[in-house]
């Protein structure tokens, strides 16, 4: 008869031993060889994924804007967690039926944000099917992977709408792990939408530059007392030169021009509509561009014109600006400097700028380029500025006038006739050195004497031996 402590001792070996063959099945190759094929837990895709799918399918254009998004491993988790559904539109909705400019800005590096938001906005993370749709004359509110809602709705038509689109393919592409859905048009989340008309209303036309530090009495060292404001409408104290930035308008901005944060006028706003104008009038989108995008000239206007100040712009044409060279636009600030050349701190219309060249012949007008000035005189009836190659015409007279700014058109780049004359002038080119030789007459005398020693006999102004003719000489 066994002891009860043998009993014990025998039913711990026998747990033991089934733990043992436990574990040692768990970690069989079997198992986890099972466990690493398995997709949502090693995170690959299945090939008969519906992301694969979509990859290979008709709908190309969203395909190829998914992977510009990166959105490919966002879309591979979501299928891992659970089934998917995606509203694909049509290759045509996206790429004749959308607006350039739309596409533009969404496929610039710095709107990557906006352009994740849409393409998540058609994706919904559950399996919807054609027949799960809601039923005739109702309407199902479903979120989405960018947490906006859509409205799926069906009609007594029998037709199929989310939000403002119709689906034209239900069940296009069935897959075990999601379904696709073809639809008409372009799904917009209002976000999207926000961002893109801030853009398009040039809301943000640069980053907002700080104003100067407070001056300090060196005497009291107190805060000096700010200058009482001047009267509405009253012209600047300080000329145009002493309140624009120093150097190129990407430093840092100066302290405020006359009147500090006292201003009269709204120059942001002007500077706004001016470019606008611009943008709709046509044939001026790159000197735009150039205000707005590769300087921060368009927020020095507005500031300029906000603090009593006026201005003429001289804006070339896009035809005009194709003609820069390379060479032109690649030294630092030059496009800054390019861009000062044609501001004229006046405020001139094409009426009186036609009126002074017809009384005075020719005017100088100054620039914000100091020293340079822009010669003017009139040719042709109209204004011409410059001189022989480097002139413009007066092409599209007061595009823009609104009593602070005056824009008017011109066919040309203007250049300062100084730069003009440095690259047309013929380079200096360093004399060489020429090694004199001997005249070849000089050689042919120096042998017939040589050869008159040895009985050449000269005869007709020839060297003759057995009269035969050697050389001719003199």
């Amino acid at each position: 008869m066994d002891s009860p402590i043998h009993g014990a001792l025998k039913l711990l070996f026998t747990v033991f031993c089934m733990v043992s063959v436990v574990v040692v099945a768990v970690a069989s190759p079997e198992n986890s060889a099972s466990r690493s094929s398995s997709p949502a837990m090693s995170g690959q895709i299945n090939s008969n994924s519906i992301l694969v799918a979509l990859l290979d399918s008709h709908y190309t254009e969203l395909a190829e804007l998914v992977e510009k998004a990166m959105l490919l491993q966002t879309l591979e988790d979501a299928v891992g967690n659970h089934n998917i559904t995606i509203f694909a539109p049509k290759n045509e909705a996206l790429e004749r039926d959308l607006d350039p400019e739309f596409k533009r800005f969404l496929l610039e590096p710095g709107n990557l944000k906006s352009l994740q938001t849409l393409l998540m906005f058609h994706v919904i993370p559950t399996r919807i099917r054609s027949n799960d749709w809601p039923a005739h004359s109702k309407s199902a509110r479903q979120s989405t992977l960018s947490k906006h809602v859509l409205h799926l709705a069906g009609h007594h038509s029998g037709e199929k709408t989310v939000d403002l689109a119709n689906v034209v393919h239900p069940d296009a592409i069935t897959r075990p792990d999601g379904v696709i859905h073809g639809i008409e048009r372009l799904l917009m989340p209002q976000s999207v939408q926000d961002d893109f008309n801030r853009r398009r209303n040039l809301q943000v036309i640069s980053a907002v530059k700080p104003e100067g530090a407070p001056e300090v009495d060196p005497r009291t060292h107190r805060l000096k007392k700010p200058a009482p404001p001047a009267e509405a409408g009253s012209p600047p104290a300080l000329p145009i030169y002493d309140a624009l930035a120093p150097g190129p308008s990407l430093a840092p901005a100066p302290a405020p021009g006359p009147g500090g944060a006292h201003r009269h006028f709204n120059g942001e706003r002007q500077v706004k509509d001016f470019i606008q104008t611009l943008l709709h009038y046509g044939g001026y989108n790159e000197m735009a561009d150039i205000l707005v995008n590769l300087t921060s000239l368009a927020t020095e206007m507005g500031r300029l014109v906000s603090e009593g100040y006026v201005l003429t712009v001289l804006a070339p044409n896009d035809e005009a600006m194709a003609k820069l060279t390379t060479d032109q636009l690649s030294e630092p600030g030059a496009p800054e400097q390019i861009m000062y050349y044609h501001l004229i701190p006046e405020y001139q219309t094409e009426e009186s700028m036609y009126n002074a060249v017809r009384r005075f012949g020719k005017v100088r007008y100054d620039s914000l380029r100091l020293p340079h000035k822009v010669v003017a005189q009139e040719a042709d009836g109209s204004v011409k500025f410059g001189n022989g190659d480097g002139s413009a015409y007066l092409f599209d007279p007061d595009i823009y006038t609104d009593g602070r700014i005056s824009v008017q058109g011109i066919d040309g780049v203007l250049f300062p006739p100084e730069e003009i004359e440095a690259k047309n002038a013929p380079k200096a080119v360093q004399p060489t050195k020429v090694v004199a030789k001997p005249r070849r007459g000089k050689l042919l005398e120096v042998t017939c004497r040589i050869k008159g020693k040895d009985g050449i006999i000269h005869r007709g102004g020839s060297v003759r031996r057995d009269n035969s003719t050697l050389v001719g000489c003199w």
